[in-house]
């Protein structure tokens, strides 16, 4: 059954059916709702806690064909003890699930965090965790293939020709247009029909991930667990494994992508046999199948809609084409290499992507009834911004269960004059400091917005700092810090 179009274009009304399934699965309303990061996509995220602690994610997806595959592919992958999230309960209907929270940390996180700590480069650490994580890949592709309902799958069910096609039309309108890379489409087209026909020789009769890269793996307690898979369907062994390893932004080096191409085959022939030879030629023409759709994502997400912390990932990417342009390229494909050399050299250079600055941006949110966040550094310089001049959100009933990551709460903080000249003070306070921060090599800075139940105000202006400062320097790290619980229904006073 299709969903009810009106339930799906209501957040709120979404938001309803997601607390009433939890009520008739656990038995009991959750005890607190809180708004969490989306993805890029059109689903969102809540955490759901319960009085003993308990935490569940829910899901609001308004796409139910995707829904479906999603949901499909996560009780066949269960049914083969493959390590995703436990499904506790779904009403597809209403376009939500309940999934077993994996917490916060992805697998690109931790090598962000590892990275930094350590002070460039690729950590030791990180090494045996991919390791595990490449390990289980053709545990997904082999026995997850067998198990999982192909006639789910969504937007096709095979990676065939019209899914490719789709790819590399993705990296000539959204990148190369937009990023006004000259090129002549006769011979690109002549090119992508070549590299189509190639890779359209592989054995496409296992299960393809999609999307398997560090930001859909999740560490917990140390060991991965996988998501975002619905864009699964029947397709080709090495597709899966480039993506992880030509990453853009996890910039794994040479060597160990060597290293771990080796161990996924080793993990692979465990599961079927392997001509490693023929697999290497069909892996080099994925990643540029692969690398290809990911500029199409960066130019489409950074020049189209103008967000421009995707277009920090193409130096990366652009790098990494430089190397394939070193090892020399799978099949004959003279004017997309033409156009691959303008991308490495336009984008590839050691002055066009420059490392971190050193400077971390900390953005705190917190309610004043529990006082000032605690320094997070020495010298506990910063900022503190009193929002509550701006109109409070949290005293109308139909915002009180939400947060100021909505767009509903937005909306409404954003209709009154009072909203933007306070955010013009502290943007142009906050700019002034980056900008002498960044000049003199400090490391640190702590900006925090307070308010009275540190709900709806004071995240807003964090999120809005964060976006605006990550437009504006691009090289300064941001931290966010959401201090308080989320809102408790039925306390006496309103948050806010």
């Amino acid at each position: 059954m299709r969903p009810i179009a009106s339930d799906v274009a209501s957040p709120s009304i979404m938001q309803e059916r997601l607390i009433r399934l939890y009520r008739d699965h656990f038995g009991n309303a959750p005890s607190a709702v809180l708004a969490l990061a989306g993805d890029g996509s059109s689903r969102a995220y809540r955490r759901l806690l319960a009085p003993d602690g308990q935490r569940v994610v829910g899901v609001m997806g308004p796409d139910h064909e995707e829904n479906r595959a999603f949901l499909s592919f996560t009780r066949a992958f269960r049914s083969v003890r493959l390590p995703v999230p436990d499904l506790y309960a779904a009403d597809e209907e209403a376009g939500v699930y309940l999934l077993e929270d994996l917490g916060d940390t992805t697998l690109f996180d931790a090598l962000d965090e590892a990275r930094t700590a350590a002070g460039g480069g690729f950590p030791d650490s990180m090494v045996p965790v991919y390791r595990e994580v490449v390990g289980w890949l053709p545990r997904f592709q082999v026995r997850g293939g067998q198990v999982v309902d192909y006639s789910v799958a969504y937007p096709r069910e095979a990676f065939d020709r019209q899914s490719i096609q789709w790819d590399l039309n993705y990296f000539k309108y959204h990148f190369l247009k937009l990023a006004h890379v000259p090129f002549s489409e006769a011979r690109l087209e002549s090119d992508f029909e070549t590299l189509i026909e190639f890779v359209l020789r592989a054995d496409r009769d296992h299960f393809l991930y999609r999307d398997f890269q560090s930001r859909n793996v999740m560490l917990q307690d140390g060991k991965p667990r996988f998501i975002d898979y619905q864009g699964g369907r029947r397709g080709a062994l090495a597709y899966d494994v480039a993506s992880l390893l030509y990453d853009a932004k996890a910039d794994l080096p040479s060597r160990l992508r060597d290293e771990l191409l080796s161990h996924y085959l080793d993990a692979l022939e465990e599961e079927v046999s392997v001509d490693r030879q023929q697999f290497t030629e069909f892996y080099r023409a994925f990643i540029l199948v692969r690398v290809m759709q990911a500029l199409g994502a960066y130019g489409y997400r950074g020049f189209f809609e103008r967000k421009p912390r995707f277009l920090r990932s193409v130096p990366f990417a652009a790098r990494n084409i430089h190397q394939l342009l070193e090892d020399g390229l799978p099949v004959q494909v003279p004017e997309l290499e033409r156009v691959f050399r303008h991308i490495a050299a336009a984008w590839s250079g050691p002055d066009v992507a420059p490392e971190h600055t050193g400077l971390t941006l900390h953005l705190f949110s917190f309610s004043y009834r529990r006082g000032y966040p605690e320094a997070i550094d020495s010298h506990g310089g910063g900022f503190v911004f009193d929002c509550r001049s701006v109109p409070n959100p949290g005293r109308e009933p139909e915002y009180r269960a939400f947060t100021g990551l909505e767009p509903e709460v937005a909306k409404f903080i954003e209709s009154h004059a009072a909203t933007e000249a306070f955010w013009s003070s502290a943007w142009g306070l906050t700019e002034a400091h980056i900008s002498e921060y960044v000049r003199r090599g400090f490391e640190s800075l702590t900006v925090s917005f307070g308010c009275t139940g540190g709900q709806h105000r004071s995240v807003y202006f964090v999120d809005r700092m964060a976006r605006h400062v990550e437009g504006v320097f691009p090289d300064v790290r941001v931290r966010l810090h959401h201090r308080e619980e989320p809102y408790w229904p039925g306390r006496e006073s309103p948050p806010g």
